[in-house]
């Protein structure tokens, strides 16, 4: 990862502070964009009275920042959630699940009244699937999962060595043109033995902050 790189996701991630209100829980997301929003929140200048994390990882991030981590259940909706991606249009739909916690990321979104999706300028594209389509999947169902979605003319290739933080697999899907992502999120989803698929289209991003050389653009 470059510098340049890392500062264009540090703006992203420091312009998103704007949608969080003192005093609330905000939803975290995992990534490294999201590491430069949690270390936004560390320094204080938006104190919140906790979060909700996606992923182990963040957890541990934001507890190292003193920042309380609350179970969702216990808070029930949020006012807002912050996250990454790693793919997103003009249309705000996305890809995510680079980092195996697509699951977990999409209860979140769905219980948050506003999702801010902050990313660097390099992953906006016109059309997903340049990046390969991550789908969680209940590890008893990968072969089957896998023969399903190349009906779908995709190429799954099962990321070994890899578990997610509720115990299951990832297949992560090449060669596909998303041209539909809507569809595409409700055909895949309902696979049996498919947890989530890293499509975010019927519940996509309500804001996306990018992060460029020259500053930050919003849609």
């Amino acid at each position: 990862m470059t510098s340049d790189s890392n500062a264009r996701k540090r703006r992203a991630a420091e312009a998103a502070l704007a949608y969080v209100r003192a005093g609330t829980i905000v939803g975290v997301g995992t990534g490294s964009t999201v590491n430069f929003f949690i270390d936004a929140l560390a320094r204080g200048t938006v104190r919140v009275s906790g979060a909700v994390s996606s992923s182990n990882a963040s957890t541990a991030r934001l507890r190292a920042a003193g920042i309380e981590v609350l179970d969702l259940n216990e808070v029930g909706s949020l006012e807002v959630y912050v996250d990454g991606a790693d793919e997103a249009t003009r249309a705000r739909h996305l890809i995510k699940g680079g980092g195996a916690a697509l699951t977990r990321e999409k209860i979140v979104a769905a219980a948050s009244k506003q999702f801010v999706c902050i990313i660097d300028d390099a992953k906006l594209v016109t059309t997903l699937g340049r990046f390969p389509l991550p789908v969680e999947v209940i590890p008893m169902a990968r072969r089957y999962v896998s023969s399903r979605l190349e009906a779908l003319g995709g190429r799954p290739v099962w990321r070994q060595g890899v578990v997610t933080d509720n115990g299951n697999e990832i297949l992560d899907v090449h060669g596909l043109s998303i041209t539909d992502p809507v569809g595409l999120e409700r055909e895949i989803n309902q696979i049996v033995g498919v947890v989530t698929v890293g499509l975010f289209a019927a519940r996509g991003a309500d804001v996306l902050v990018i992060g460029t050389d020259k500053g930050v653009d919003t849609l």
